[in-house]
């Protein structure tokens, strides 16, 4: 090893492989035991996630995060690819998978407790889960660097509780089941891919550590294993996952900074109204939806906003506003 790694993990707190393995594959040792508490855990875990999301409960979710063990095969996936071992990487996706059908499967029969989906749109635990931005990708690669850390020191295993907190994994696919339950399949698709970015965060970070700890060259470990072919699946992986959540980051803010605009513009066309009242601006797609009220229901000539917003935001974005009682003038 490196003297850098040595500083890190210091070879008397250096996990050995097999310690890796038995904490990371669910087939090495007492498969039994392991596989059946996987399950267990996992079905309580996703139960307790989804009535702490359908209630809007943070300290629910987060009791959730706690007991959750999808982070074992998770981390077992990098390890496989460190040292090497296909049979490893493949078990672990495949209980991955698993994991992620129950829990989804768990979100389905609990929508018959949500009453509208229109309920869904104002649970903070749903909206704050179905569009995954770079931020979370960030917090997802930290939380992986800290788990995977802490696997390879014997010193450390105490924080392992800590870092599952701060990953979310079951609440997501909890979403997806609730939300795809209700017909909400944007919804669905978001914390799907919430899910998806936080386990590609987990591997990465998990590879990294991993190969920076040595266990590429141990001599247990695949005499194919070598450190360029784990940083080539970590790159390939961070780029599949974070040009999306990229894209989608650069979205957020552009509808934000719009958003502002449209009401900024709007609030100087109706200077003049004293009664005039603004209201949120809603998105759908590129489709803005301004809510507008006045005293006596009229309001001044639309050319005027339409002059001042064709200059304040790009031609195509679509701009109503909705002055009540069914009355909607098409701005651009």
């Amino acid at each position: 090893m490196s003297r850098l790694t040595q500083t890190l993990i210091p070879p008397a707190q250096r996990q050995p492989v097999e310690a890796l393995d038995d904490a990371l594959d669910l087939s090495y040792g007492d498969r039994v035991s392991k596989r059946t508490g996987f399950l267990i855990m996992l079905t309580l875990a996703g139960t307790i996630a989804i009535a702490g999301v359908l209630s809007d409960s943070t300290a629910t979710v987060i009791g959730a995060m706690i007991i959750a063990p999808l982070g074992t095969p998770i981390l077992g996936i990098a390890l496989g690819i460190v040292t090497g071992h296909l049979s490893l990487v493949i078990r672990s996706i495949l209980w991955v998978l698993s994991g992620l059908v129950i829990v989804v499967v768990l979100g389905l029969v609990f929508t018959v407790f949500v009453a509208t989906p229109e309920s869904l749109a104002t649970n903070s635990q749903v909206v704050g889960r179905t569009s995954p931005s770079l931020m979370d990708l960030v917090a997802a690669l930290a939380t992986g660097f800290a788990g995977g850390f802490a696997m390879c020191r014997k010193d450390l295993s105490a924080v392992l509780p800590g870092v599952a907190i701060a990953i979310s994994l079951v609440p997501p696919l909890g979403v997806v089941g609730v939300c795809a339950g209700q017909g909400l399949w944007g919804d669905a698709f978001g914390a799907l891919i919430l899910f998806l970015s936080n386990v590609v965060a987990l591997v990465i970070a998990g590879t990294i550590v991993f190969t920076m700890g040595g266990y590429a060259r141990d001599p247990s470990s695949s005499p194919v294993a070598n450190r360029r072919r784990a940083y080539t699946v970590v790159t390939v992986l961070a780029v599949i996952i974070a040009v999306p959540l990229a894209a989608n980051s650069v979205a957020s803010v552009a509808i934000a900074r719009w958003s502002v605009t449209i009401q900024q513009v709007a609030a100087d066309w109706l200077h003049g109204d004293a009664g005039a009242r603004i209201y949120n601006v809603d998105w759908s797609g590129l489709s803005a939806t301004l809510a507008v009220t006045t005293d006596d229901g009229s309001v001044p000539p639309i050319d005027g906003l339409r002059e001042a917003l064709s200059t304040a935001i790009p031609s195509f974005v679509g701009v109503t506003v909705d002055v009540g009682q069914g009355v909607e003038h098409v701005v651009q």
